[in-house]
């Protein structure tokens, strides 16, 4: 299921009610602001200005070690064997309570907290022991120049109605500022993979000059080693081609190559710290969270606040393609209605869901030439597009039948076969 995301590309100071938008940053990267200027462009008492980017509020002191006590029996409980919520890093657990529960204390004073209390700390240490320490040569690259694309995929997770599912999660990230967009999906398909690109670049305002890449399916038909360039797929070889961008594949068993993009993906694991707690509707917001929170911290190796280096990077990007190549890529959802045929209508034609959702509004999607119905997160069934007005799966069509001629007299599956091939609307996926 493919939901629609909004990343934040701008920041803007207009007026007063703007000024709050300043205090994240001025938390998460310990950055001062000149207030003084401020109230000079805003013709207002320097006063004012420091008691809106406050809203209205005090400034608070220093949280002192002795607060994150009132935490003890909910850190202990979180970190237990019998909790299915993962913390891989102490600022994971950090932020978590930061953000759910009021935690009100520096993340440095935490990570203390944490390595004074030895029944905590050996949580983080077992974890620790799973991290790589590799190490590999640092690259920069030039604006406008490169960007690097990468899923992390597979990614167990439960909802919280206690299903549970794998998702993935895409990232695409410019070399230069380091702007990033995050998009969650149930599927890494190659058509969810050029709507999440095109996405991006959208959100970008133009396109990167280069692609680095892995050796992934939906990219690469033989991958690239040390002794072989490899084979671009066709279909993302025209899509690159659409967009105006190299492909560069990474040789394989090299991910130092895309390290810019591999050290985003560790942020993912704060989705962990959340097993159980979110539908997925909320578990796609939070990923938003994430990817705008990153966006507006100080990067720790270049200095910069993706956001606002952004705007400077957009003007060596290429140009986007045309509205009517992007239309092409983009993953749309339609609400459709099951009617007492159990069926739904696609351009005109109609498709069958199995009869326990006639009158239900279901989701649709079209991705890899194939209908996708989803009930929320729940695949329902997948149908290929076909110019046939009817269109039968054999077991929906039985159970349809079932439903008709409640008579243990009829051969109900016989029945059907033989209704279906006379209407000439079987449709067997296989």
């Amino acid at each position: 299921m493919i939901i629609n995301a909004e990343i934040d590309a701008s920041l803007k100071i207009e007026n007063l009610f703007d000024l709050h938008k300043l205090k994240p940053f001025m938390e998460v990267n310990n950055m001062k602001v000149n207030k003084s200027q401020i109230a000079r462009e805003l013709d207002v008492d320097v006063r004012t200005v420091g008691k809106y980017i406050e809203g209205f509020k005090k400034s608070t002191t220093r949280a002192r070690e002795s607060k994150i006590d009132e935490y003890y029996d909910l850190i202990k409980e979180l970190l237990s064997e019998e909790s299915i919520q993962i913390f891989y890093y102490k600022r994971v657990l950090w932020q978590y309570l930061k953000d759910n529960y009021g935690l009100d204390c520096a993340q440095s004073s935490f990570r203390r907290y944490i390595s004074k209390h030895k029944e905590f700390d050996i949580y983080f240490k077992k974890r620790k022991s799973n991290i790589s320490n590799e190490t590999s040569m640092r690259f920069e690259s030039s604006i406008g120049e490169q960007a690097q694309l990468d899923w992390k995929e597979n990614m167990e997770f439960t909802l919280e109605d206690g299903e549970v599912i794998k998702i993935n999660v895409f990232v695409l990230i410019l070399s230069y500022s380091r702007f990033r967009v995050y998009r969650l999906s149930l599927s890494k398909k190659q058509d969810v993979l050029f709507s999440f690109m095109n996405d991006a670049f959208e959100t970008f305002g133009g396109v990167p000059k280069e692609i680095l890449t892995d050796n992934m399916k939906t990219v690469m038909d033989k991958p690239r080693t040390q002794y072989s360039k490899g084979t671009i797929n066709n279909k993302f070889e025209q899509f690159a081609s659409d967009y105006n961008f190299k492909v560069s594949p990474c040789i394989a068993g090299r991910p130092n190559t895309k390290a810019k993009v591999e050290a985003p993906m560790k942020l993912l694991d704060e989705i962990l710290a959340y097993n159980g707690k979110l539908s997925y509707d909320q578990l796609n917001a939070l990923v938003d969270r994430l990817n705008n929170r990153k966006n507006n911290e100080f990067h720790p190796s270049t200095g910069k606040i993706p956001i606002l280096h952004l705007d400077n990077e957009k003007d060596f990007l290429n140009e986007l393609p045309r509205e009517q190549i992007r239309n092409l890529h983009k993953i749309k959802t339609q609400r459709v209605k099951v009617n007492k045929q159990s069926m739904i209508t696609y351009k005109q034609n109609q498709y069958s869901v199995p009869p326990k959702y006639i009158g239900l509004t279901l989701q649709l999607q079209v991705y890899d030439n194939l209908i996708h119905i989803y009930c929320t997160t729940k695949l329902v069934t997948i149908h290929k597009i076909n110019s046939r007005k009817l269109n039968y799966h054999e077991q929906h069509y039985v159970e349809i039948a079932s439903l008709t001629f409640n008579d243990a007299r009829v051969d109900i599956e016989k029945m059907a076969k033989s209704n279906l091939q006379k209407i000439g609307a079987i449709y067997n996926n296989e």
